[in-house]
């Protein structure tokens, strides 16, 4: 697992540059021309990325996806007109990203609230020019070849998602002033819905994640790619191994893993990494070490990028 030293910003165990301790050194590589390394989705701070590009309201959700990462991968593995869809949709990054693109998303998102905030960020998108469509329907994207129409199926080029990491995330911190109370955290929940995959133990969200990636391959078209972004988190100290499970679950569903990169959570300044840590994860991670357990801030996510070989894709039940 890959995680970055807070105190230096030194990158640790990116792949091809595994052992430099100088962020400069990614830069060569990359000028190199060496592949499967490191995306710099994190220079612009998240809430640039979205800011007039989605409605304000939609910024509610608590895990939403980082928008550089699914422009990054529709430019890369698909072409104007293609299909590129996300099952886990939540407020439509994916959907959103592909339309300006020229290509036309589909996504499915399990609960109705974010649904509709996915809903209106298409018509945003619309407003301002993208030429190409979108589409959200609702339901479990564990059945995701009955949810999306019979003529999407063996058309879809990539999908873009993101498996949920347990029922909350850090979400945002609300400071009341001086004197006016605790800070406290808001937008760091799902819906209350039981059936949401987010409140799922471990080995029922891996079942699921694996039914979830079959369904992907039974709609991509031969050659085809999905590709999955995660991130490790802790629970009650223990560092859960997101990534590793989502390989384990695209070998499951018949998929081919072809790269693995690491997209920066973290800007990088004159060769240093600048933290885009949340206000409860450095306070965590404070309270962690100061109590003798040497944790770190984690400041990548994992982008697995799996391909359908071009025999006929495994089948769906």
């Amino acid at each position: 697992m890959r995680e970055l030293t807070p105190s230096t910003g030194h990158v640790l165990g990116v792949g091809p540059v595994d052992g430099v301790p100088d962020v400069a050194r990614v830069f060569e590589l990359i000028a190199e021309g060496v592949q499967g390394s490191v995306l710099l989705t994190g220079q612009t701070s998240f809430r640039g990325q979205r800011s007039g590009r989605y409605t304000p309201d939609s910024t509610a959700h608590p895990a939403k996806m980082i928008p550089a990462i699914p422009r990054y991968l529709i430019a890369t593995y698909t072409a104007e007109g293609d299909l590129v869809a996300d099952p886990m949709a939540g407020v439509g990054t994916t959907i959103v990203e592909a339309m300006h693109l020229g290509r036309h998303g589909v996504g499915v998102e399990y609960e109705h609230r974010w649904a509709n905030h996915a809903a209106d960020n298409i018509h945003l998108a619309t407003s301002q020019g993208a030429t190409g469509t979108g589409e959200i329907y609702t339901g479990d994207a564990r059945r995701l070849p009955v949810l999306l129409p019979h003529e999407m199926h063996g058309r879809i080029a990539l999908v873009v998602t993101s498996p949920p990491y347990g029922d909350s995330t850090h979400g945002r911190a609300i400071t009341p002033g001086v004197g006016r109370g605790k800070v406290r955290k808001i937008n760091n929940r799902y819906g209350a819905d039981a059936g949401n995959l987010a409140y799922a133990g471990h080995d029922e969200l891996i079942d699921g994640f694996i039914q979830i990636l079959t369904g992907c391959a039974a709609l991509l078209r031969p050659g085809g790619h999905v590709a999955v972004t995660a991130r490790p988190y802790r629970h009650r100290g223990e560092l859960i191994d997101i990534p590793g499970m989502v390989a384990a679950a695209g070998l499951a569903a018949g998929l081919t893993l072809v790269e693995e990169l690491v997209a920066l959570i973290a800007g990088v300044r004159d060769g240093v990494l600048v933290p885009r840590a949340s206000f409860f994860q450095r306070k965590n991670v404070t309270e962690a070490v100061a109590a003798g357990d040497p944790q770190w801030l984690i400041q990548h996510e994992d982008l697995l990028v799996f391909r359908l070989g071009l025999a006929h894709a495994p089948e769906w039940t």
